[in-house]
């Protein structure tokens, strides 16, 4: 069934623009959106479980092990591939993962598995990257014989991904989309930190890096606790590399709440409960949980803008457990656990979030909040004047500027123009400020925080 247009309706003062796009709601997107299938869903687990195990340093044979679960997966994007036109394309990135004598006893070649969306305008770099880890392990992280389904952890991610390119392969988009199902994840986040490293090496205009890990379980330890209906996204408050203008900015506007991973964690909540019926999506100012980590932590070593969509509520009987009942309490990650109707809306926030940045320009650019002398004037001090530069990609047909108040976790309220600059009647001391690039399709860019300028 397809759901009703939604509408955004701000009153605007004189100061800011009559004409204001209505429609929040692509029809193109809503449509990508309602193509996630819960029987394809269904039909990967089900294929992705039955190789037994799919730990980093499994044998290598036909039918088990992490390498067939590598040949399978890539075997699907290549299928899909065949009807994308061209656009989608995959391969397995082979490197040898060296023995360092805690998670990885001897050199073993490894790889993740990638398919890329290649962008439709050769001028925009862009790179949109999505992942999930294809590994597994039981309760003996060095235990590469037992069976180790990893239906949740991580299969659920898995699935959900290649389920995200069947869909988005059949799309054009201006900027490029990326999905990578990385090894190594249980044996210290390996295959992340070498896509990471190398993202880095290469100069890719990474601008957001979703990692899916654990999305499909909707019980917590028992069955006493059952909730489909929440997500989490963990981001980063202060940058893990932060160089010292970063840091002097930061201080300087007390922007610790404004990273670019808190823009992109604020962006999914909005755009993803946009789109995804029934699905609240909870912000958790952490970068993982916590004292832990995920495959988006190393990309944030980098430098990259990374955050992580997980499940609200994790079963440990499930997770890193050996299958085996005990104590009247089955353990194990078997896809009997598995709620596909909430990895079914889990998996449609990633289509719909990655749909709309791929499909925005990019971000407006030197945002930037004046301080001259005369925006502080004593008839202006209690305004706020914005300005910023047109997008390097895509065209914006106008921006939006998005308020809110200090204490306040998501944006408030959303004011509308044409120009790029503006002047809002509320003052710098009580809110924080960002502005957001649209297009043509009324798909916004990523917020950009402002900096002072005088």
């Amino acid at each position: 069934m397809k759901k009703p247009m939604l509408f955004l309706m701000v009153l605007l003062p004189f100061w800011a623009q009559s004409q204001v796009p209505t429609v929040t709601r692509s029809t193109e997107i809503a449509e990508m959106v309602d193509q996630v299938n819960v029987s394809n869903l269904k039909n990967y687990m089900e294929s992705l479980v039955s190789f037994g195990t799919r730990h980093t340093l499994s044998d290598d044979q036909p039918n088990r092990g992490i390498e067939a679960a590598r040949q399978y997966t890539l075997g699907l994007f290549r299928q899909f591939a065949e009807n994308s036109d061209g656009r989608l394309c995959a391969e397995i990135d082979y490197y040898t993962e060296k023995a360092d004598g805690r998670r990885v006893d001897r050199d073993i070649r490894t790889g993740n598995v990638m398919a890329t969306i290649k962008g439709s305008d050769p001028t925009d770099d862009r790179v949109f990257l999505v992942s999930a880890h294809i590994d597994t392990r039981v309760s003996d992280v060095m235990n590469r014989n037992s069976d180790s389904p990893g239906a949740n952890d991580d299969g659920s991610g898995v699935v959900a991904v290649l389920e995200m390119a069947r869909i988005l392969s059949q799309k054009s988009f201006s900027a490029t989309i990326v999905f990578a199902l990385v090894s190594g994840e249980e044996q210290g986040l390996l295959g992340a930190d070498y896509l990471a490293k190398k993202a880095k090496a290469e100069n890719w205009n990474l601008v957001a890096m979703l990692n899916n890990d654990m999305i499909g379980n909707s019980a917590s330890n028992g069955t006493e606790i059952r909730d489909n209906t929440r997500l989490r996204v963990f981001s980063e408050g202060i940058p893990m590399v932060e160089t010292e203008q970063m840091e002097a900015i930061r201080k300087a506007t007390n922007g610790e709440n404004d990273s670019k991973s808190r823009q992109l964690a604020r962006y999914i909540k909005d755009v993803g409960e946009r789109y995804v019926d029934q699905l609240e999506i909870k912000l958790v100012y952490r970068n993982d949980r916590f004292m832990r980590g995920g495959d988006h932590t190393p990309f944030s070593r980098q430098g990259f803008t990374a955050i992580r969509l997980c499940e609200y509520n994790e079963n440990y009987y499930q997770q890193h457990q050996d299958l085996r009942t005990e104590g009247g309490a089955k353990y194990g990650d078997v896809a009997t656990h598995i709620d596909y109707e909430y990895l079914r809306k889990n998996t449609a926030v990633n289509v719909a979030v990655l749909a709309n940045l791929a499909s925005a320009p990019s971000i407006p650019q030197n945002v930037s909040l004046d301080l001259s002398p005369k925006a502080v004037a004593i008839e202006n001090i209690n305004h706020t004047l914005l300005k910023w530069n047109a997008p390097e990609n895509g065209t914006a047909t106008g921006y939006y500027v998005l308020m809110r108040e200090t204490s306040a976790a998501m944006w408030e309220k959303k004011f509308y123009t044409s120009e790029r600059s503006i002047r809002l009647p509320y003052s710098k001391d009580n809110y924080f400020f960002a502005v957001q690039s649209v297009g043509e399709s009324g798909c916004e860019s990523l917020a950009v925080f402002p900096q002072p300028i005088r």
